[in-house]
């Protein structure tokens, strides 16, 4: 799959053919670049990121300084790539993109991590992701220190006010997802209301998701759930918010931000000199 998303992500971008590097650059021709960040984060997605440039050329070389989820710092280097100069050039844009991309995610994914330390809380995704992307962002969710919730709608029921609205209520809705999945799958109801939260317990609910609840409503959930059912709070919940919610005593914590908002970590590549001989070690001064 990560093949495919990167022989797609190139396609996009070279179409035709890179007529800048392919009209400037000798095809014998080899080159030492550096990746480095130019703001401080979480690094993810660095293997990605190789196997970008190795798709355009099996002889591209990285020497990886860091590992994802290394804690970056402007100027730091992340790692040296040595090999064939059109395909460093290349392949920059698309390895950089989603090498800022992912290191992003992770970047948001430890702050919110950081903030509910000690209260019990762990902090969740969302189905909230970018087409095509959803299982590497996923990873950085992990690489930041976050937990996956459903990877897709076929290993997970979370029932939805939709649902519930066509099933005819909670109770029914329940009883349909527990007599078509295995008993290995989770049972997950969104609520609202005290009420619905009450209903879904005793319809056998194995987690309730309490979708926008004032604080003082979910702490009252947690009471009355009392260690029933695992509790999911979602919906708003910010940097500014989410020690509190953690504080209610509440299980999981979903934010879909931390991969549809987060933004894009600072990282750039700088080629040193270019080596006409191929097969030419090339050498290159970190210029931080």
């Amino acid at each position: 799959m990560l093949d495919d998303l990167i022989r797609r992500a190139l396609a996009e971008d070279i179409g035709s053919g890179d007529i800048t590097t392919d009209s400037l650059v000798p095809v014998d021709a080899r080159a030492e670049a550096v990746i480095y960040s130019k703001a401080r984060g979480v690094l993810a997605g660095l293997p990605v990121a190789e196997r970008v440039f190795q798709a355009l050329d099996p002889g591209v070389r990285m020497d990886k300084l860091l590992a994802d989820g290394s804690t970056l710092e402007a100027g730091k280097v992340i790692a040296k790539v040595v090999g064939p100069a059109r395909a460093l050039l290349t392949g920059e844009r698309v390895a950089l993109n989603l090498l800022q991309h992912l290191s992003g995610i992770a970047t948001a994914t430890r702050q919110l991590v950081e903030l509910i330390e000690g209260t019990g809380a762990r902090l969740v995704d969302t189905r909230k992701t970018t087409p095509g992307l959803r299982l590497l962002e996923k990873y950085a969710v992990r690489v930041g220190g976050g937990h996956n919730h459903r990877a897709g709608l076929y290993d997970g029921v979370l029932i939805k006010d939709n649902h519930i609205k066509v099933a005819g209520g909670i109770t029914e809705a329940v009883r349909r997802a527990r007599s078509a999945v295995p008993h290995t799958i989770r049972i997950e109801v969104e609520v609202e209301t005290l009420e619905q939260l009450d209903e879904a317990v005793r319809a056998g609910a194995d987690a309730v998701l309490l979708d926008n609840m004032p604080l003082p409503m979910m702490k009252e959930a947690v009471r009355r759930a009392g260690g029933r059912v695992l509790l999911e709070a979602s919906g708003g919940i910010t940097a500014q918010s989410i020690r509190e919610v953690a504080e209610t005593g509440v299980d999981l914590i979903s934010v879909g931000a931390i991969t549809h908002s987060a933004p894009a970590l600072d990282i750039s590549m700088d080629i040193g000199e270019m080596k006409r001989h191929y097969g030419t070690e090339c050498d290159t001064d970190e210029k931080r």
